[in-house]
């Protein structure tokens, strides 16, 4: 395969910019998972959606097309449909070498960058007068951004390949992500008493002043090295004149160790546990495991490939660990084989989240590369 030309380059942005324009915050994929899939047929592939929807929330299942290479063996890349909400309409502008929202509000780059990376990879393929010697397989996913949740829902055994990568890490491209964490979900309810705050406070049990003890106990923020722990939301009480009775929080605890993340999850919930005894409120608690994380060998063959797509692509490789998670998570845990490559992608689910044109174009060189390189490790 040669090097992307000016005119595949300018495609490329072409279908960044319309990616980005197509509201799809997670549950609402509709519209760009019927964009992808109309681009898709064009270039004369068959596009399966799968039944996730539903089970994700969503509007849209998951989709998954195929371009078949002259032998048996292929390649994976996924990306992810939805977008975390927008804050304002998406107006993609180029600003000093880099692609910006005009609006105060995010780019999108988190994951479209990708998903156009896809769909151009596949076009150049329907240029070709003859198959590659290794096929691809092309997955977009729903949901990803509430908890991986459409890849979670996707039946991995469908694939066909015998390993995938995601671009989806918001870091410098050349970055290989070789760990990624272990996510638990904490959500508690306290049930305290109702009181004139005025007239009869010591008759009232205050849910929120209880939560807020175990709140404090807690260790919140960076933990160690490869473990954090957050409270995201708490709600609660009627009125200010009334002892708040009720109060709900959410919080998670995840690291690249599983046995650190479930313990700290355990000590969260200890804490909240000792308040609520302490202040005479009832306490109901749900942990659920929202991801689990993994470790990949910096021999496997994947890594190896990546590594040479990235060298051949200009961009010296280095391996990471990291606190996020992706869709490469999701598709571990049911026994795929996947990484996630760093896209360039800054400061995504920001107002000022952008990508730079050289990223862009480099994950689409990156891109054609592990392809071209494939059959000599699949």
């Amino acid at each position: 395969m040669r090097r992307s030309a000016e005119q595949e380059r300018e495609q490329l942005h072409e279908t960044f910019t319309t990616l980005c324009k197509i509201e799809s915050p997670s549950r609402r994929e509709r519209r760009c998972a019927d964009w992808v899939t109309a681009e898709l047929v064009r270039l004369g592939l068959e596009v399966e959606e799968d039944e996730a929807g539903p089970r994700a929330g969503s509007d849209s299942g998951n989709l998954l097309t195929r371009v078949k290479g002259r032998g048996p063996d292929s390649i994976l890349l996924c990306a992810h449909l939805d977008t975390v909400p927008l804050t304002a309409p998406v107006e993609p502008v180029l600003v000093d070498g880099g692609f910006e929202n005009a609006n105060e509000g995010i780019l999108g780059a988190d994951n479209k960058s990708a998903v156009s990376i896809m769909i151009e990879v596949a076009r150049r393929l329907s240029k070709r007068p003859e198959p590659p010697e290794v096929g691809l397989e092309l997955l977009f996913t729903v949901c990803e951004e509430v908890g991986l949740v459409g890849a979670k829902e996707f039946d991995a055994s469908r694939l066909q390949s015998r390993f995938g990568y995601v671009f989806d890490h918001a870091s410098p491209v050349g970055e290989i992500v070789l760990a990624s964490p272990t996510q638990y979900r904490l959500m508690a309810e306290l049930h305290g008493r109702a009181a004139h705050a005025g007239v009869r406070p010591e008759d009232g049990r205050n849910a929120i002043a209880a939560a807020a003890h175990g709140i404090a106990a807690m260790t919140i923020g960076r933990v160690d090295p490869e473990t954090t722990a957050n409270v995201g939301t708490i709600t609660g009480g009627t009125a200010q004149n009334v002892v708040a009775e009720r109060c709900e929080l959410v919080a998670e605890a995840r690291s690249i160790d599983p046995a650190k993340a479930e313990a700290l999850v355990s000590e969260m919930v200890d804490h909240l546990g000792d308040a609520a005894n302490a202040s005479e409120c009832d306490l109901d608690v749900t942990v659920e495991q929202v991801f689990k994380g993994f470790r990949l060998r910096p021999s496997s063959p994947q890594i190896l490939l990546a590594e040479r797509a990235l060298r051949e692509s200009g961009y010296e490789p280095s391996h990471i660990s990291t606190g996020g998670a992706s869709d490469a998570n999701a598709l571990e845990a049911q026994g795929f084989s996947c990484t996630n490559l760093a896209d360039g992608t800054q400061r995504n689910h920001q107002p000022d989240e952008r990508i730079g044109v050289d990223a862009l174009d480099g994950m689409f060189e990156v891109a054609i590369a592990l392809l071209e390189n494939a059959a000599d490790v699949v």
